[in-house]
Protein backbone atom coordinates (compact mmCIF):
# COMPACT_ATOMS: atom_id res chain seq x y z
CA UNK A 1 0.00 0.00 0.00
CA UNK A 2 1.40 3.44 -0.88
CA UNK A 3 1.93 5.43 2.32
CA UNK A 4 2.92 9.00 3.11
CA UNK A 5 6.40 8.99 1.48
CA UNK A 6 5.28 7.37 -1.78
CA UNK A 7 2.10 9.42 -2.07
CA UNK A 8 4.10 12.57 -1.38
CA UNK A 9 6.48 11.66 -4.20
CA UNK A 10 3.58 10.87 -6.54
CA UNK A 11 2.06 14.27 -5.78
CA UNK A 12 5.37 15.98 -6.52
CA UNK A 13 5.68 13.99 -9.73
CA UNK A 14 2.16 14.98 -10.83
CA UNK A 15 2.66 18.60 -9.82
CA UNK A 16 5.67 18.88 -12.09
CA UNK A 17 3.92 17.30 -15.06
CA UNK A 18 0.29 18.35 -14.88
CA UNK A 19 0.04 21.88 -13.43
CA UNK A 20 -0.83 24.18 -16.32
CA UNK A 21 -2.10 21.31 -18.46
CA UNK A 22 -5.78 20.95 -19.28
CA UNK A 23 -7.60 17.64 -19.03
CA UNK A 24 -8.65 16.28 -22.39
CA UNK A 25 -10.32 13.09 -21.19
CA UNK A 26 -11.34 11.38 -17.95
CA UNK A 27 -12.66 7.84 -18.12
CA UNK A 28 -13.68 5.43 -15.37
CA UNK A 29 -13.30 1.79 -16.29
CA UNK A 30 -14.06 0.48 -12.80
CA UNK A 31 -17.34 2.18 -12.03
CA UNK A 32 -17.41 1.00 -8.41
CA UNK A 33 -14.23 3.03 -7.77
CA UNK A 34 -16.02 6.35 -8.35
CA UNK A 35 -17.67 7.33 -5.07
CA UNK A 36 -19.34 10.61 -6.11
CA UNK A 37 -21.76 11.78 -8.80
CA UNK A 38 -21.86 15.56 -8.30
CA UNK A 39 -19.87 17.18 -9.80
CA UNK A 40 -19.87 14.62 -12.63
CA UNK A 41 -16.60 13.22 -13.92
CA UNK A 42 -17.15 15.18 -17.14
CA UNK A 43 -16.73 18.41 -15.14
CA UNK A 44 -12.97 17.79 -15.19
CA UNK A 45 -12.71 17.84 -18.98
CA UNK A 46 -11.52 21.14 -20.40
CA UNK A 47 -10.34 22.45 -17.03
CA UNK A 48 -6.70 23.20 -16.21
CA UNK A 49 -4.77 21.61 -13.34
CA UNK A 50 -3.80 24.37 -10.91
CA UNK A 51 -2.28 22.36 -8.07
CA UNK A 52 -1.57 19.01 -6.48
CA UNK A 53 -1.59 18.08 -2.80
CA UNK A 54 -1.40 15.17 -0.41
CA UNK A 55 -3.70 14.52 2.54
CA UNK A 56 -2.41 11.53 4.50
CA UNK A 57 -2.42 8.76 1.88
CA UNK A 58 -4.78 10.67 -0.45
CA UNK A 59 -3.82 12.24 -3.79
CA UNK A 60 -5.54 15.51 -4.68
CA UNK A 61 -5.40 17.21 -8.09
CA UNK A 62 -6.94 20.68 -8.06
CA UNK A 63 -8.47 21.08 -11.51
CA UNK A 64 -9.41 24.75 -11.51
CA UNK A 65 -11.58 24.45 -8.42
CA UNK A 66 -12.78 20.89 -8.95
CA UNK A 67 -10.75 18.28 -7.10
CA UNK A 68 -9.90 14.83 -8.41
CA UNK A 69 -9.09 12.91 -5.23
CA UNK A 70 -7.88 9.30 -5.12
CA UNK A 71 -6.93 6.74 -2.48
CA UNK A 72 -4.82 3.95 -3.94
CA UNK A 73 -5.70 1.50 -1.14
CA UNK A 74 -3.65 -1.68 -0.80
CA UNK A 75 -3.00 -2.66 -4.41
CA UNK A 76 -3.51 0.56 -6.34
CA UNK A 77 -0.93 2.56 -8.23
CA UNK A 78 -0.49 5.42 -10.69
CA UNK A 79 1.00 4.62 -14.08
CA UNK A 80 2.26 7.63 -16.01
CA UNK A 81 2.58 7.92 -19.80
CA UNK A 82 4.36 10.63 -21.71
CA UNK A 83 2.11 9.55 -24.57
CA UNK A 84 -1.18 8.04 -23.45
CA UNK A 85 -1.98 4.71 -25.19
CA UNK A 86 -4.67 4.91 -27.82
CA UNK A 87 -5.91 1.39 -27.11
CA UNK A 88 -9.45 0.99 -25.84
CA UNK A 89 -9.85 -0.22 -22.24
CA UNK A 90 -12.41 -2.96 -21.66
CA UNK A 91 -14.17 -2.45 -18.32
CA UNK A 92 -13.75 -5.46 -16.06
CA UNK A 93 -11.01 -6.93 -18.26
CA UNK A 94 -8.12 -4.77 -17.12
CA UNK A 95 -6.47 -3.64 -13.87
CA UNK A 96 -7.02 -0.05 -15.03
CA UNK A 97 -9.68 1.68 -12.94
CA UNK A 98 -9.35 5.19 -14.39
CA UNK A 99 -7.57 6.92 -17.26
CA UNK A 100 -6.89 10.65 -17.44
CA UNK A 101 -5.47 12.35 -20.54
CA UNK A 102 -3.97 15.82 -20.93
CA UNK A 103 -3.80 18.29 -23.78
CA UNK A 104 -0.16 17.46 -24.63
CA UNK A 105 -0.94 13.75 -25.12
CA UNK A 106 0.39 12.65 -21.73
CA UNK A 107 -1.72 11.07 -19.05
CA UNK A 108 -2.01 8.47 -16.33
CA UNK A 109 -3.90 5.35 -15.34
CA UNK A 110 -5.00 4.50 -11.85
CA UNK A 111 -4.59 0.73 -11.59
CA UNK A 112 -5.50 -1.88 -9.01
CA UNK A 113 -4.20 -5.43 -8.89
CA UNK A 114 -6.00 -8.41 -7.38
CA UNK A 115 -9.66 -9.24 -6.90
CA UNK A 116 -10.34 -7.16 -3.78
CA UNK A 117 -11.14 -3.71 -5.15
CA UNK A 118 -10.69 -0.86 -2.69
CA UNK A 119 -9.28 1.97 -4.83
CA UNK A 120 -11.48 5.04 -4.41
CA UNK A 121 -11.93 8.12 -6.61
CA UNK A 122 -13.86 11.26 -5.68
CA UNK A 123 -14.72 14.33 -7.73
CA UNK A 124 -15.52 17.15 -5.28
CA UNK A 125 -15.41 20.93 -4.98
CA UNK A 126 -13.49 20.76 -1.73
CA UNK A 127 -11.17 17.93 -0.67
CA UNK A 128 -12.62 18.17 2.85
CA UNK A 129 -15.88 16.76 1.44
CA UNK A 130 -14.16 13.36 1.21
CA UNK A 131 -14.96 11.54 4.49
CA UNK A 132 -11.55 9.89 4.69
CA UNK A 133 -9.83 13.27 4.45
CA UNK A 134 -12.19 15.07 6.82
CA UNK A 135 -11.42 12.52 9.55
CA UNK A 136 -7.62 12.54 9.22
CA UNK A 137 -5.41 13.11 12.23
CA UNK A 138 -2.39 15.44 12.16
CA UNK A 139 0.43 15.10 9.64
CA UNK A 140 3.41 13.52 11.44
CA UNK A 141 5.95 15.66 9.57
CA UNK A 142 4.08 18.90 10.13
CA UNK A 143 5.69 21.66 12.20
CA UNK A 144 2.73 21.53 14.57
CA UNK A 145 3.19 17.81 15.24
CA UNK A 146 5.24 18.28 18.38
CA UNK A 147 6.35 15.77 20.97
CA UNK A 148 3.60 17.13 23.22
CA UNK A 149 0.95 16.52 20.54
CA UNK A 150 2.22 12.98 20.03
CA UNK A 151 2.27 12.29 23.76
CA UNK A 152 -1.32 13.52 23.95
CA UNK A 153 -2.37 11.06 21.24
CA UNK A 154 -0.84 8.16 23.17
CA UNK A 155 -1.95 9.22 26.64
CA UNK A 156 -4.52 6.91 28.20
CA UNK A 157 -4.88 4.87 25.00
CA UNK A 158 -4.86 1.18 25.92
CA UNK A 159 -4.27 0.12 22.34
CA UNK A 160 -1.28 -1.68 20.84
CA UNK A 161 1.15 0.90 19.56
CA UNK A 162 1.27 -0.51 16.04
CA UNK A 163 -2.48 0.00 15.74
CA UNK A 164 -2.15 3.58 16.97
CA UNK A 165 0.48 4.38 14.35
CA UNK A 166 -1.73 2.94 11.60
CA UNK A 167 -4.95 4.66 12.67
CA UNK A 168 -5.52 7.48 10.18
CA UNK A 169 -7.80 9.45 12.47
CA UNK A 170 -4.93 9.69 14.98
CA UNK A 171 -1.89 10.14 12.70
CA UNK A 172 -2.21 10.69 8.95
CA UNK A 173 -0.28 8.74 6.34
CA UNK A 174 1.36 5.83 8.20
CA UNK A 175 0.35 2.30 7.28
CA UNK A 176 1.47 -1.25 7.84
CA UNK A 177 4.92 -0.92 6.25
CA UNK A 178 6.18 2.23 7.90
CA UNK A 179 4.72 1.32 11.29
CA UNK A 180 6.92 -1.81 11.16
CA UNK A 181 9.91 0.34 10.27
CA UNK A 182 9.26 2.98 12.90
CA UNK A 183 8.87 0.40 15.67
CA UNK A 184 12.09 -1.32 14.64
CA UNK A 185 13.99 1.97 14.74
CA UNK A 186 12.43 2.74 18.14
CA UNK A 187 13.33 -0.77 19.41
CA UNK A 188 9.75 -1.29 20.55
CA UNK A 189 7.36 -4.22 20.47
CA UNK A 190 4.37 -3.72 18.15
CA UNK A 191 2.19 -5.03 20.98
CA UNK A 192 3.29 -2.48 23.58
CA UNK A 193 0.27 -0.55 24.86
CA UNK A 194 0.37 3.13 23.98
CA UNK A 195 -0.66 4.18 27.49
CA UNK A 196 2.11 2.10 29.06
CA UNK A 197 4.99 4.00 27.45
CA UNK A 198 7.08 6.19 29.73
CA UNK A 199 8.37 9.63 28.75
CA UNK A 200 11.66 8.30 27.37
CA UNK A 201 9.88 5.69 25.23
CA UNK A 202 7.41 8.26 23.90
CA UNK A 203 10.26 10.58 22.94
CA UNK A 204 12.18 7.70 21.31
CA UNK A 205 9.13 6.66 19.31
CA UNK A 206 8.44 10.26 18.28
CA UNK A 207 11.97 10.66 16.96
CA UNK A 208 11.81 7.29 15.18
CA UNK A 209 8.51 8.24 13.53
CA UNK A 210 9.71 11.60 12.26
CA UNK A 211 13.20 10.42 11.24
CA UNK A 212 11.95 7.31 9.43
CA UNK A 213 9.29 9.17 7.47
CA UNK A 214 11.56 12.10 6.69
CA UNK A 215 14.25 9.75 5.40
CA UNK A 216 11.75 7.87 3.24
CA UNK A 217 10.36 11.13 1.82
CA UNK A 218 13.85 12.28 0.91
CA UNK A 219 14.66 8.91 -0.70
CA UNK A 220 11.48 9.01 -2.80
CA UNK A 221 11.63 12.67 -3.77
CA UNK A 222 12.19 13.28 -7.46
CA UNK A 223 11.79 9.65 -8.49
CA UNK A 224 9.45 8.85 -11.37
CA UNK A 225 6.27 7.00 -10.44
CA UNK A 226 7.55 3.79 -12.02
CA UNK A 227 10.51 3.59 -9.61
CA UNK A 228 8.75 4.32 -6.32
CA UNK A 229 7.57 0.81 -5.46
CA UNK A 230 11.01 -0.73 -5.85
CA UNK A 231 12.63 2.14 -3.98
CA UNK A 232 10.26 1.60 -1.08
CA UNK A 233 11.04 -2.14 -0.91
CA UNK A 234 14.78 -1.54 -1.04
CA UNK A 235 14.62 0.95 1.80
CA UNK A 236 12.83 -1.36 4.24
CA UNK A 237 14.79 -2.77 7.18
CA UNK A 238 12.26 -5.33 8.46
CA UNK A 239 8.94 -4.90 6.65
CA UNK A 240 8.36 -7.69 4.10
CA UNK A 241 11.76 -9.14 5.06
CA UNK A 242 10.64 -12.09 7.16
CA UNK A 243 13.36 -14.74 7.31
CA UNK A 244 16.10 -12.27 6.41
CA UNK A 245 18.82 -10.93 8.69
CA UNK A 246 18.15 -7.86 10.81
CA UNK A 247 20.55 -5.15 9.58
CA UNK A 248 21.11 -3.93 13.15
CA UNK A 249 21.73 -7.03 15.27
CA UNK A 250 21.93 -9.98 12.86
CA UNK A 251 18.94 -11.85 14.30
CA UNK A 252 16.30 -13.28 11.94
CA UNK A 253 13.39 -10.99 11.11
CA UNK A 254 10.12 -12.71 12.07
CA UNK A 255 6.59 -12.61 10.65
CA UNK A 256 3.21 -12.42 12.30
CA UNK A 257 0.35 -13.19 9.93
CA UNK A 258 -3.21 -11.93 10.26
CA UNK A 259 -6.29 -12.52 8.11
CA UNK A 260 -5.56 -9.70 5.67
CA UNK A 261 -2.00 -8.57 6.36
CA UNK A 262 1.27 -9.46 8.06
CA UNK A 263 3.83 -7.58 10.08
CA UNK A 264 7.54 -8.07 10.62
CA UNK A 265 9.79 -7.40 13.61
CA UNK A 266 13.17 -8.31 15.09
CA UNK A 267 12.99 -10.23 18.39
CA UNK A 268 16.39 -9.08 19.61
CA UNK A 269 15.83 -5.40 18.79
CA UNK A 270 12.17 -5.16 19.78
CA UNK A 271 10.88 -7.86 22.14
CA UNK A 272 13.82 -8.82 24.33
CA UNK A 273 14.35 -11.99 22.31
CA UNK A 274 10.79 -13.25 22.78
CA UNK A 275 8.81 -14.44 19.77
CA UNK A 276 5.35 -13.15 18.98
CA UNK A 277 2.90 -15.98 18.31
CA UNK A 278 1.90 -16.13 14.67
CA UNK A 279 -1.86 -16.09 15.10
CA UNK A 280 -4.47 -13.36 14.93
CA UNK A 281 -4.87 -12.87 18.68
CA UNK A 282 -1.14 -13.16 19.23
CA UNK A 283 0.57 -12.60 22.57
CA UNK A 284 4.15 -13.00 23.70
CA UNK A 285 5.11 -16.62 24.08
CA UNK A 286 6.24 -17.53 27.59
Amino acid sequence: MPELPEVDALVGFLRGRTVGRSIRSALMTSFSALKTFDPPLTELVGRTVTGAARHGKWLDLDVDGVHLVAHLARAGWLRWYEQLPASRIRPGKSPIAMRVGFDDGSGFDLTEAGTKKSLAVYVVRDAAEVPGIASLGPEPLGDDFTLEVFAGILSGRRTQIKGVLREQSLIAGVGNAYSDEVLHVAKMSPYALAASLDDEEVARLYDALRDTLRGAVEAAEGRPAAELKDAKRQGMRVHARGGETCPVCGDTVRDVHFADRSMQYCPTCQTGGKLLADRRMSRLLK
